[in-house]
Parts: C-alpha cells; sequence; structure tokens
C-alpha cells in the first residue's frame, strides 16, 4: 500500500492551541506496570464482589427497573445482559441503593432520591462535564470563565479546565506542617478580584485530599457554600470519603438543601471497583437533571450496570465495610513501622484516605528533605527485581507543592505492607 500524505493538511490548524500545549495527566500506571502495586490508591484487598463465586440469581435491566433471574433462567450469564439492546438510560436501581446507603448515615436529614444521583465513567467523566455546562471557554481577548482549584490536589481539574480552555486560578493550601487546609481568606480575595468577563464558575476542592489524605471540614464547606460573592458551583471530590467516615461528606449539605453543591464519589476507591469505572454525583435535583440533559446517551454499560448494581447491595455493601476497616487497621500498622525507619521523615496530611503521604530525609542531615533521594527511592523499589524479589511500586510527589521530598504509599494487603516495609529499609540503607 502506497502511504499518502495530505501536503495541505496542517495539524496545528486542525487542532485547538490549547490542546496541542497540554501537558496531559500522568496516571499511575504510566511508568511501571507490574509488581506489588501501591501506586494508585485502589482498594488492595478487592471489592466485594468475590472473583471465584459465580454471581447467581442477578439484576436483568430493563426499562430502568430491577428484575431477578430465576435459576430456571439460568442465573447470571452473557445472555441475561441482553448485550444487542442498549444499556438503560436512568440506572434507577443503583441510584437507589446508593441513596439507601447513604441516607442510613444521617437518618434525621432530608433522604437522598434517585433524582440526586448522576451517574458517569468514572468521575473523571463528571468533572468534564461540569466544565462543560457551568463554563464558557475563553479566547484571544482575555474573556472567558474561570475555576479555582487548591493544590496540592488531584491533576485532572487542570486538565479539564486546559482541555474545555478555561481560567485556572490556584489558591494553595495552607501547607504549613503538612496541614493542607483550605485558605478561606485568599479564596475570598479572588472571589473578590473577578470580573463580568471572567467570572469563577466551579471551585474544586478534593476531600480527602490526593494527595493530602486531609478531609475538609464541613463548616468550611458550608462557608464557601454561603459567599455571596461566589455564584458558580462548589464541586468536592470524596473519593476517598469511605476511609475517612461518611459521617464526614458534604453529601450531608446536599440533604440540607445547598443547591449550588456537587459531591462527587467513585466506586474505584472504597468499594475496590476501580476497573468498572463508575462515578457518582450528588445535588440538587435541578443540578442533577442539568448534568442528565448534557450526558451522551447510554455511557454506563450493560455489565458495569449489573455489577454496580451487585456492588451497591446490602449484603455486598457490608463485605466493603469490612475491606475498609482492615485496610484502615493497616493504615495504623503501616505508619508506625515507617515512623520506625531511618531516614524518613514526617507522614503529612489528614491519615484519612487508603494512602500515606511520608517525607524522605537528606542522608545525615535529618532536618532537610530531599526530593532527589526520594525519587531514587521510588525508581529503586519499582525496578529492583533481584533473585526473584517483587517490585513494589508508590507515587513519588517531591515536585507538589507542599509535598517536597515525599512518597505516596498505597495501603495494601498485610503481606504487602510487611513487603514495602523492607524494600524501603533496604533502599535507604543502600542510598547515602
Amino acid at each position: 500500500m502506497v502511504n499518502r500524505k495530505a501536503e495541505h493538511f496542517s495539524l496545528e490548524k486542525a487542532i485547538r492551541s490549547n490542546i496541542l500545549s497540554l501537558k496531559p495527566y500522568r496516571c499511575a500506571r504510566d511508568d511501571y506496570e507490574h509488581g506489588i502495586l501501591l501506586d494508585a490508591n485502589e482498594n488492595s484487598l478487592g471489592s466485594a464482589l468475590s472473583p471465584t463465586q459465580e454471581i447467581e440469581k442477578r439484576v436483568r435491566f430493563e426499562a430502568g427497573s430491577a428484575h431477578q433471574l430465576s435459576a430456571e433462567d439460568g442465573g447470571f450469564n452473557i445472555h441475561s445482559l441482553s448485550l444487542h439492546r442498549y444499556p438503560s438510560p436512568s440506572q434507577i436501581p443503583i441510584k437507589q441503593n446508593l441513596c439507601d446507603y447513604r441516607n442510613s448515615i444521617q437518618e434525621d436529614l432530608p433522604p437522598l432520591k434517585p433524582s440526586n444521583v448522576f451517574l458517569g465513567v468514572g468521575s473523571d467523566e463528571i468533572l468534564d462535564l461540569l466544565f462543560r455546562i457551568a463554563c464558557i471557554p475563553g479566547n484571544s481577548q482575555g474573556i472567558g470563565d474561570q475555576v479555582i482549584v487548591t493544590p496540592p490536589t488531584y491533576g485532572m481539574y487542570s486538565v479539564c479546565a486546559n482541555v474545555n480552555d478555561v481560567g485556572i486560578i490556584s489558591v494553595p493550601l495552607n501547607t504549613l506542617d503538612g496541614a493542607f487546609t483550605v485558605d478561606l481568606e485568599k479564596l475570598d480575595e479572588q472571589l473578590s478580584q473577578q470580573s463580568s468577563s471572567r467570572p469563577i464558575k466551579l471551585i474544586i476542592l478534593c476531600s480527602p485530599g490526593n494527595p493530602t489524605g486531609t478531609t475538609i471540614p464541613l463548616s468550611t464547606i458550608e462557608a464557601i457554600l454561603s459567599n455571596t460573592k461566589f455564584n458558580g458551583i462548589l464541586v468536592v471530590d470524596e473519593a476517598y470519603i469511605d476511609f475517612a467516615g461518611m459521617h464526614k461528606s458534604a453529601i450531608a449539605l446536599v440533604r440540607q438543601g445547598w443547591e449550588n453543591l456537587i459531591v462527587t464519589h467513585t466506586l474505584s476507591k472504597g468499594f475496590g471497583l476501580a476497573g468498572l469505572r463508575l462515578g457518582i454525583a450528588y445535588g440538587s435535583e435541578e443540578l442533577i437533571q442539568v448534568l442528565n440533559n448534557t450526558k451522551a446517551p447510554y455511557t454506563i454499560s450493560s455489565p458495569t450496570s449489573i455489577l454496580g448494581y451487585e456492588a451497591t447491595r446490602p449484603d455486598r455493601l457490608k463485605k466493603t465495610e469490612e475491606h475498609i476497616r482492615q485496610l484502615n487497621v493497616n493504615r495504623t500498622w503501616l505508619q508506625k513501622e515507617l515512623m520506625k525507619i531511618g531516614g524518613l521523615g514526617k507522614i503529612l496530611g489528614g491519615r484519612e484516605a487508603n494512602f500515606i503521604l511520608i517525607q524522605v530525609m537528606r542522608f545525615n542531615e535529618l532536618s532537610e528533605v530531599d526530593s532527589l533521594r526520594a525519587k531514587w527511592i521510588y525508581q529503586y523499589m519499582a525496578e529492583d527485581s533481584q533473585d526473584g524479589r517483587t517490585p513494589i511500586v508508590v507515587r513519588y510527589r517531591g515536585d507538589e507543592l507542599g509535598c517536597e521530598g515525599c512518597l505516596r504509599i498505597t495501603v495494601g494487603t498485610q503481606p504487602e505492607c510487611l513487603q514495602l516495609v523492607q524494600k524501603i529499609t533496604k533502599a535507604l540503607d543502600l542510598i547515602h
């Protein structure tokens, strides 16, 4: 076959300039894919859906309702998914399960209803959709909407802003002594400085933070919601909230009636279903309806539907809670063991997620953090497989604000945590 080239075509002319200059988000698996993976904050104990147990009498989604399959139907099999049909666009059974579960936390508040819930392909799709419904892209005259992010935080917020050509205002967290708290005074200053041609449409908070592990108090969130200078939507990303405790969730504020709030959850972390790609948004009925009106049809596939329903059934939720409790126990053990190792410094942040952010110190100078040393340890642990040893992958975070010299370590199973302690000890012994 002869390769032909369209001489008249220019990628630079065809693609938006902000996309060509985009610095993409680097995910945890970009560098290393094999070994003991303690880098992506997945649930190391897995999900409540046992990989060895055949799912029986499972759910068939038709017109948004769930019907149990009888034994005569053959239980759950590929034919029961009706893959020749489009999936339900409403996904009411999953939403009802989620509402029942979250409503049980504070029964004195008005209950969530399925109309308060939106489902997306991971919370990343929800975040991108929020940018598209709320923000007018910028132009060469310097006109366009803006968003506020609070670094150090999840990198996809800035990627979404850049893709959508939306201005980014950084209001850094208070990082002194690893506190990672929201600076309400500086946030208010930015809101005071916005203009009619450059309004702030979104404020995005991560609670517990990534990579900080710190939960934002509900009083702080409520102070932002009640600020009359802010006429946009506050987005609280709670991917890790199950490890902190649902009593700290901003869902309580949704249930209290705050109309300018979206709270995002995911099945990727506490539920142990990162491969399922199912994200959740909670908000007012009116705001959720706007999201539903804007999304592409049928984005939640039939396999995702049935597994999402299974994972949110009451009996399986109890298993999920057991996994979370065990990982929190493992987190406490790992914190104590890491603090015994010479060459490591403070554990920063609130320690309320399924990971630990810890400093690596300069050799023979334990009062100074050392990002170069931290990066070497990260690479050594991921690449060392001598004598059959399994590589261990953590995440280097030393280039982020307030995280100088830091490694972010996902809490694994008990054997994984033990191997991590042994390997990081060896790595520190080798590097001077």
